[in-house]
């Protein structure tokens, strides 16, 4: 009996030490628009599970993590369209947060809606990812996300440290392109898709933002529990080396993803700020996203 404990015990603890990297959350909703039937309704379900088992599940990396160290994300699938039996058509809202240091405080590091979304999946079907193969197109997008927020989280915590993952994603992507499903090609108009966010995140020309990246969290939000000026004053100086992005890609699909994932947070965080800082960081968003200028300015409200 003694021995049986044992081996349990030993068991526990080798599963605890290759707890997955994940902790996501999925839902699934359709469009207010779409008749669906209590089959489809059963269907999505499933789909919902099987999701959420494939990004829970997987082992994405060899890295060990433990149970509290999960990298918290949220994925959102709507379906819009059912062209055919078992095809569907939508978009996937992607967010991920992590934790500021000595604090209960989550930062949002990357929240994208993906409008190319294209799958099909019938009843009792899995998804399984594959290093280098295309089993089906719902399987690449998902771990296509897995491998980019795994990238963001890493770069977050050391300079550069998700450069495996990003590769991870972008060979996904060339993986992907013959199927002929959207979000997969440069050729594509827009250029925001799937291709352009890891191409863009490995460009020489974005290394600003990955610089950001760290610095952001690393020497800022990591820091304003202990010391909230310092803190704020490394998040301006972080953000100042997106200047360099914008100087050769304006208006860059991974730039304003960001400097909008971080809106609401900047206004709460510069709201006790005097009127020199309020001013200065004002500014510096204007430049780096002059669409939202308006959004950036009620931070000096």
């Amino acid at each position: 009996m003694k021995l049986l404990v044992l081996i349990s015990f030993v068991f526990a603890a080798c599963f605890a030490v290759k707890t997955q990297e994940l902790n996501c959350q999925v839902t699934v909703i359709t469009d207010a628009r779409l008749e669906v039937t209590s089959v489809e309704k059963e269907i999505f379900e499933q789909l919902k599970q099987t999701m959420y088992d494939m990004m829970n599940t997987t082992q994405w990396t060899k890295d060990k993590f433990k149970l509290e160290e999960r990298i918290n994300c949220n994925m959102q699938l709507q379906i819009k369209s059912i062209p055919s039996p078992g095809t569907y058509e939508g978009s996937m809202q992607v967010q991920y947060s992590r934790p500021a240091f000595s604090s209960s405080y989550n930062t949002t590091v990357f929240n994208f809606q993906d409008d190319d979304i294209k799958f099909a999946f019938s009843r009792n079907s899995v998804l399984i990812y594959a290093p280098n193969q295309f089993r089906d197109n719902l399987t690449s997008i998902m771990a296509f996300y897995a491998y980019f927020i795994i990238g963001m989280d890493y770069d977050t915590f050391s300079l550069k440290g998700g450069t495996p993952f990003f590769t991870e994603a972008q060979q996904i992507v060339s993986n992907s392109q013959a199927s002929g499903a959207p979000g997969w090609k440069s050729s594509e108009t827009g250029k925001r898709n799937r291709f352009y966010l890891v191409d863009n995140i490995l460009h020489q020309l974005f290394e600003p933002l990955r610089e950001c990246l760290f610095e952001y969290h690393r020497k800022g939000i990591d820091v304003l529990y202990d010391d909230k000026i310092k803190g704020r004053k490394a998040i301006v100086d972080a953000l100042s080396k997106l200047n360099k992005v914008v100087a050769t890609r304006p208006n860059s699909l991974n730039l304003l993803n960001f400097v909008q994932a971080k809106t609401e947070e900047l206004k709460s965080l510069f709201a006790d700020a005097d009127a020199k800082e309020k001013t200065e960081i004002v500014n510096l968003l204007k430049r780096l996203d002059p669409t939202n200028a308006s959004k950036y300015q009620e931070i000096l409200n």
